[in-house]
């Protein structure tokens, strides 16, 4: 049975460990709170450009553009895919980042020829200790996404996009659904279907007296750039959303975890102690018994 002294560094220790927790626990809450404000107030920004992708199909729906699939299905692109992979800068966030890593995982598995674009320490370190080409590493911190690294990375992509050393790019990372839960996805980014611009409301080409300079498609390309930008900056600000709340829900167990432990080693502490008095009560009372017994002894011989 373990001493008192020992179980008295026992319970300390957990004291500490349990105020470090409920610290982080209460930091990723402040943080969540913040990052989701950032992305609500930038929501009707890309909203409107959706929008405006839409009017312009409704002007012409047979419109050609790079970022989309051709009407004909004549893909004549890489089958070099791009993949941007958005991880947590450390851990302490439940399977947040393994679940981010199994999706990328089985992206190569399915396409052999993907060139990763890391986002992430925990990323980062994982492929390099597995021995993981990395295309390149984007040297940001995951805890601060902003539209100008979003745009710093879009540039990058869309470089390579653009002179067809990838067909396709992708985008893994942490979706916040309702309910702040998390789910790792892997969302294909470009080419898009054009179905998904499309306006169920209203699929008939309209009349319209916009002017559109220098033309339609590049007006169409510069909106779609901007689109993506702000479609990877959502991706940004997601994961480190449901970063923050995956380490909330680690923080909470452990502290759970850690008020269990407090209330087993306190019974434990308490029944050691009884014991240790129960012990010394016994052996006084032997001693006395002793004593009397040596001095009823003494007072015989006397006699």
């Amino acid at each position: 049975m373990a001493s008192v002294e020992h179980i008295k560094k026992h319970i300390k220790s957990v004291e500490d460990t349990h105020k470090i927790t409920n610290a982080m626990y209460l930091i990723a809450s402040t943080k969540l709170r913040k990052a989701k404000s950032d992305l609500d107030h930038t929501r009707p920004y890309f909203n409107a450009l959706q929008a405006q992708i839409k009017r312009i199909f409704r002007i012409n729906s047979d419109l050609d553009n790079k970022y989309f699939y051709p009407i004909d299905n004549t893909w004549k692109r890489s089958d070099t895919y791009a993949c941007l992979v958005i991880t947590a800068d450390k851990g302490l966030a439940g399977a947040y980042n393994q679940n981010v890593i199994k999706e990328t995982k089985k992206l190569i598995d399915e396409h052999p020829k993907t060139k990763l674009f890391v986002l992430g320490e925990y990323g980062r370190h994982y492929f390099e200790e597995h021995n993981v080409k990395i295309e390149q590493s984007f040297m940001y911190t995951a805890s601060n996404p902003t539209m100008h690294r979003a745009r710093e990375i879009s540039s990058i992509l869309l470089d390579l996009y653009d002179k067809n050393k990838v067909g396709k790019i992708y985008v893994i990372y942490t979706d916040l659904k309702s309910g702040l839960v998390g789910e790792a996805k892997s969302t294909r980014l470009i080419p898009f279907h054009r179905a998904q611009f499309s306006d169920v409301n209203n699929d008939k080409k309209v009349v319209h007296n916009l002017q559109f300079y220098p033309s339609l498609t590049e007006v169409l390309d510069n909106i779609m750039q901007s689109y993506i930008s702000g479609y990877i900056y959502s991706a940004l600000v997601d994961s480190f959303c449901c970063e923050q709340e995956a380490r909330m829900q680690a923080m909470n167990s452990a502290n759970d975890n850690a008020i269990k432990l407090l209330d087993e080693l306190s019974i434990q502490y308490n029944r050691v102690r009884q014991a240790g008095i129960t012990q010394e009560i016994t052996e006084i009372s032997a001693g006395a018994k002793a004593r009397k017994r040596k001095d009823e002894n003494v007072w015989k011989t006397e006699e």
